[in-house]
């Protein structure tokens, strides 16, 4: 039977579902709510040419026989499989090792309070997953065992922060266990409590004393980046190409960095002499960065801030989208026990069977050191107009194949995040100047991680170097700058499409308003941008130039 591109596409899901079936579980998609990702280094090849031989076919499809969603469905098909074969020949799961959720043991932690056990089927399913923990946790460690021994270690700061991590989580006592955090009665809360204690938590025991054999023979934070292992440059510029969907290299991304933060500087001038009285960059800086009143007072006030500013964007969508999601999403802080190395937020989308709303997570771990000025533009770009909309409207595009609901190109999510940013001044949600500041230091933030991510990464910066170029090009407070500079050195390339993915919106929107001049509608563009599903860039131009052509 000859392939067909939905088929194919269908087929592609399952492959990735199988590699990482939390993902599905997630998504509530069932069939792998037993399972927990295959981390052997024979998984990953299974999986890597499974890759390849989806690309091959979908390539081989007659483009000629295909409607526009086929054709679409096709390149973003292609450009997807080969994009994961980028990732996996990176051997992230050898070093990749730190606090942040995107490590293999966090992940775990971070994601089991996540799962939705709306049934006994699910529950019984989720207590099988947690008897798969001390396996999944020996592989891992026998990753990072392999990748010591082909010179791909990690780097030792990050390492001792994952043992701390744990350390923190084993001190703990198991009824307050992530895992436990789901409401659970009789047979089967006493289960899994008993997992809980003789078999998951002894796991991570084991598991943490395998990572504090790792410090000492960590790389030192004048050598973070990429470019000091082995193939690093290799493992780099895929890396660059899975998270950007563009060929655009490590040496290019660095020069638009350098040239983004310099055009910053009029915008901090005209408004930092509104609010602070004085236009000298640096002066603002200063006062954004030391000024008590630029603190929160506590954790509620920042929640507050940030859900008043959620309400104020959804009363205006009307205005600037044709089609307006229908999932909630609420507004919580980051769990306690996670929040110390977690970022100053992030968005958990919703599953699309419904069960789990969309969560913005705001990070209220010392609030009283956290930025002000920026909860407004957080909230705007996790929640509305930006991750929580763009994601919830994908996934409510029925007539599509579930891998284009579904399936989040980084560039392109991460991207419009960061667009939405700028589109939440046009639509006049900010609620003062000094939001707007905010709205300048994201802006400084992004176009300062094309500088460092590149500079560590390809250049061969220092964490040092990194880190004072964060503090002398941003107002961002050093408790951030660090926490930020750590996860750009465990996820490599995942903070460049952020600046990527917006100047591409920029040029896109630029190109439709030259063409259509009092024609162009905003509401048509943005459903246009929005109504295919998250999509790769270089297919995304694709769709754009078919709608400006029809």
């Amino acid at each position: 039977m000859a392939d067909t591109v939905n088929a194919l596409a269908d087929e592609y899901l399952e492959l990735t579902f199988t590699a990482d079936p939390l993902w599905a579980t997630l998504l509530g998609l069932p069939g792998h709510d037993d399972a927990l990702p295959d981390r052997s280094a024979e998984g990953e090849a299974a999986f890597r040419a499974g890759c390849l031989d989806i690309a091959a076919r979908a390539e081989a499809l007659d483009a000629s026989t295909l409607d526009r969603d086929g054709s679409v469905t096709r390149s973003m098909l292609v450009q997807q499989a080969r994009s994961t074969v980028d990732q996996l020949d990176s051997h992230q799961v050898e070093y990749g090792i730190s606090n942040l959720f995107v490590s293999p043991a966090p992940e775990l932690l971070a994601l089991f309070p996540m799962l939705v056990l709306s049934d006994e089927d699910r529950t019984r399913a989720y207590l099988q997953r947690l008897r798969a923990v001390p396996g999944y946790l020996r592989t891992v460690a026998g990753r990072h065992r392999e990748g010591l021994a082909a010179g791909r270690v990690p780097v030792a700061r990050l390492v001792r922060s994952a043992v701390a991590h744990l350390d923190r989580y084993l001190a703990a006592p198991v009824e307050e266990d992530p895992a436990a955090r789901q409401p659970l009665e009789g047979e089967l809360a006493a289960e899994r409590g008993r997992l809980l204690a003789d078999v998951v938590r002894p796991a991570f025991a084991e598991y943490r004393a395998a990572l504090s054999e790792l410090v000492e023979h960590g790389r030192d934070e004048e050598r973070v980046g990429l470019c000091w292992l082995p193939d690093g440059e290799a493992m780099y510029a895929g890396l660059v190409r899975h998270h950007t969907t563009t060929d655009r290299t490590p040496e290019e991304l660095h020069q638009t960095g350098l040239e983004l933060i310099e055009r910053l500087t009029e915008e901090y001038a005209r408004i930092g002499e509104r609010v602070f009285g004085t236009s000298d960059q640096q002066e603002v800086f200063r006062r954004m960065t030391t000024d008590p009143a630029m603190r929160w007072h506590d954790a509620e006030e920042l929640l507050a801030s940030a859900r008043e500013a959620v309400a104020r964007a959804e009363a205006e969508l009307p205005r600037w989208f044709g089609r307006l999601a229908q999932a909630e999403c609420k507004i919580e802080p980051v769990p306690a026990a996670d929040a110390p190395g977690s970022p100053a937020a992030f968005y958990l989308a919703p599953s699309v069977d419904g069960a789990r709303p969309g969560t913005y997570f705001a990070n209220t771990y010392r609030a009283e050191e956290r930025d002000r000025f920026t909860s407004e533009v957080m909230a705007f770009h996790e929640v509305v107009p930006g991750h929580h909309f763009q994601i919830a409207l994908a996934q409510e595009l029925t007539h599509l194949p579930m891998f284009r609901r579904v399936v989040t190109p980084t560039a392109y999510a991460e991207g419009w995040g960061l667009y939405t940013e700028r589109l939440a001044d046009e639509m006049g949600v900010y609620s003062s100047d000094l939001m707007r500041l905010g709205m300048l230091a994201t802006d400084s933030m992004r176009a300062g991680r094309l500088v460092v991510d590149t500079g560590m990464h390809a250049l061969g910066w220092s964490r040092e170097r990194a880190v004072a170029y964060l503090r002398e090009n941003t107002p961002m407070a050093d408790l951030e700058i660090g926490d930020e500079i750590d996860r750009y050195i465990v996820y490599p390339g995942q903070a460049l499409s952020y600046m990527v993915g917006r100047l591409e919106l920029q040029r896109l929107r630029g190109l439709a308003e030259q063409r259509l001049g009092s024609g162009f509608d905003i509401r048509a563009f943005h459903d246009t941008v929005l109504g295919n599903g998250s999509l790769p860039l270089s297919v995304l131009d694709e769709v754009v130039g078919a709608w400006l052509a029809g």
